[in-house]
């Protein structure tokens, strides 16, 4: 009986405790993560320095890297801009037989609203697993993944086949002196056989699982318009039923209602076809329609259940159709003057093969105000912006037959081997022009696993990554350039 009892208190006791100790041992298990990560390091002391665009500086971070490559044997170089910023280059020889292989990650990140921060977003602090501040996934994160990655090749003594050059680039978020500018001016410095950026993002499920890998090998064209509504300037005192922003209000409150359909390439079906293979029903049926539909109501359809359904929404929305987004609004000279003009800028991402003249057609029916022009925002004469789009739109996607590519994909299955490595469209843009211009291909990706939560605050307060996600990256990152670049 006594013998009976007292199994019985032990296996309560043991029942009891046993969701507190596995709490505990994950806790710990989070501890040593945080303090044992180069590259969380690394990114912590990335993040502050305040290198917004515009209103920061790129220089301190340009200096700060160049110690760290030193110290590593690289050769380094600061190339400073006309207007202050800083680009900067690392480069481990090899032995020459191959041509080098590129990685670009830029340093200026977009401003921070520090009232919406739980956190100082330049103080690198580390949270509950998670590295947050202004940069900390687009793309001071990446830079640290690719900088460690790199760093890793010269204290493991790896010999090379190809140079591997590191660049940390200024003016990607805004500005003129960025990649183009780099690559008029220093080509040599950062001429490759191929090149990896920003890009692509790596999807985990519910559970933490990494489930599919996406590899961009071209990026969405950027495309801003111009909304203009004029009306009769007047003294405040006597407002008017008709006037320049009331034409413009009403114009947004309709292009927000409104949404584009459906416009898929055979880049972006075969996309959401990978998508499905690795998606559960319902949401694979879905998938595999929307990649596989003709008809238009089919793709609405089919479209409209994979963003209620997905775990990615806003991204999915994305990726399947041209983006019309109000960003910029600008009326009025005094506050007691209603103002003869009012103007607002719509961002427009196009999926290649469409063109901005289509999208500008499609806003004119629902906008239906003659009293509202709208033109593109670029100044460039028409024949000018159709020679430009045209190439944009013509340009081919980067191959997915290189040493690069390859070992993206063998190292993507190495590290997360459960999970399904594709060629992705990027819905947003990089500064990869200046390479893919030239002929050089360049694949995009994020380089570490990521939740929904965690991309929907990319550019928003908050900003984070996680720690596990920084030491998993690090390592894909590393077995990529050892296999592409190492003898």
């Amino acid at each position: 009986m006594r013998c009976s009892l007292l199994g019985t208190i032990l296996a309560v006791s043991l029942l009891t405790s046993a969701f507190p100790l596995s709490a505990a041992v994950a806790a710990e298990d989070t501890r040593i993560e945080e303090t044992s990560s180069k590259t969380a390091k690394l990114l912590q002391e990335l993040l502050r320095f305040d290198s917004s665009n515009p209103g920061g500086q790129t220089l301190g971070q340009a200096e700060y890297l160049k110690k760290l490559f030193d110290a590593a044997g690289a050769e380094t170089e600061i190339i400073v801009t006309p207007s202050g910023q800083a680009h900067f280059i690392a480069r481990l020889k090899g032995d020459g037989s191959k041509k080098p292989v590129l990685l670009a990650a830029h340093s200026d990140v977009v401003p921070a609203e520090r009232s919406g921060w739980s956190v100082d977003p330049f103080a690198g602090v580390i949270q509950d697993g998670y590295v947050l501040g202004r940069g900390a996934m687009d793309f001071k994160g990446g830079q640290a993944v690719f900088a460690r990655a790199v760093l890793m090749l010269a204290e493991n003594k790896v010999p090379l086949s190809r140079d591997v050059i590191f660049l940390a680039e200024a003016d990607e978020e805004a500005g003129e002196y960025g990649t183009s500018w780099l690559a008029e001016n220093y080509w040599e410095k950062i001429d490759a056989e191929f090149a990896l950026n920003e890009g692509g993002w790596i999807f985990q499920n519910g559970a933490g699982e990494t489930t599919q890998v996406n590899i961009t090998t071209r990026d969405k064209i950027y495309v801003s318009l111009k909304l203009t509504a004029a009306g009769k300037p007047t003294h405040s005192s006597r407002p008017m039923t008709e006037s320049a922003i009331s034409h413009l209000t009403q114009a947004l409150a309709k292009i927000t209602q409104w949404d584009t359909d459906p416009t898929l390439n055979e880049q972006t079906r075969e996309y959401f076809r990978a998508l499905s293979r690795t998606a559960k029903e319902p949401l694979a049926s879905h998938l595999k329609k929307l990649a596989e539909g003709k008809k238009p109501e089919e793709l609405r359809e089919a479209g409209r259940k994979v963003v209620e359904l997905g775990d990615y929404p806003l991204l999915w929305h994305a990726l399947m159709r041209n983006t019309v987004a109000p960003t910029m609004v600008n009326a009025g000279i005094k506050e007691n003057v209603i103002p003869g003009t009012a103007e607002a800028i719509i961002n427009v991402r196009l999926v290649p093969g469409s063109t901005p003249y289509e999208v500008m057609e499609q806003l004119r029916k629902v906008v239906n105000d003659p009293e509202v022009k709208i033109e593109l925002a670029s100044g460039m004469t028409d024949s000018e912006a159709r020679e430009y789009y045209d190439k944009k739109t013509n340009a081919p996607a980067s191959p997915v037959d290189t040493e690069l590519y390859r070992a993206l994909e063998e190292s993507s299955k190495q590290v997360w081997p459960k999970a399904e490595v594709v060629p992705a469209l990027f819905e947003a843009g990089t500064d990869g022009s200046a390479w893919r211009d030239r002929g050089v291909p360049v694949y995009g990706i994020y380089p570490y696993p990521l939740d929904n939560e965690t991309l929907e605050r990319m550019h928003g307060n908050d900003e984070r990554i996680s720690i596990r996600s920084l030491n998993e990256g690090t390592e894909m990152i590393y077995e990529t350039l050892r296999k592409v670049a190492g003898r």
